[in-house]
C-alpha cells in the first residue's frame, strides 16, 4: 500500500473528480460575486456524490461558498463519510 495506488484507474478518477469538484465551487463562487450564470446546485451535489466529496468539502471552506446552505452543510459531510467508509473498507 502506498503512492502507487494513486496511479490506478480508480486513483486517477478519484483525484480528478475531487479536483473538478474543487474547481466547480471556485468557479461558482466567482460567478456569484460577478453576477454571472451559476453552476446549478444539483451539479455541485452530484459531483460530490460521484466521488468529489472531499474536494467539495475543502472548497466550501476554502472559498466560503455554500456554507450557510443547510443542504450543503449536511450532504457534503455525509458524502465524505460514505466515501471514506467505502475507501477504508476497499483498501483493507
Amino acid at each position: 500500500m502506498g503512492i502507487e495506488r494513486l496511479f490506478t484507474p480508480f486513483g486517477v478518477y478519484f483525484l480528478s473528480i475531487n479536483f473538478i469538484a474543487f474547481l466547480f465551487y471556485g468557479a461558482d463562487k466567482y460567478k456569484a460575486i460577478h453576477h454571472a450564470w451559476r453552476i446549478p446546485e444539483r451539479v455541485l451535489l452530484l459531483t460530490a456524490l460521484m466521488g468529489g466529496a472531499f474536494g467539495s468539502l475543502f472548497a466550501m471552506y476554502f472559498f466560503h461558498h455554500k456554507t450557510k446552505k443547510l443542504k450543503f452543510r449536511l450532504s457534503i459531510p455525509l458524502f465524505c463519510l460514505l466515501w471514506g467508509y467505502g475507501l477504508f473498507f476497499s483498501i483493507s
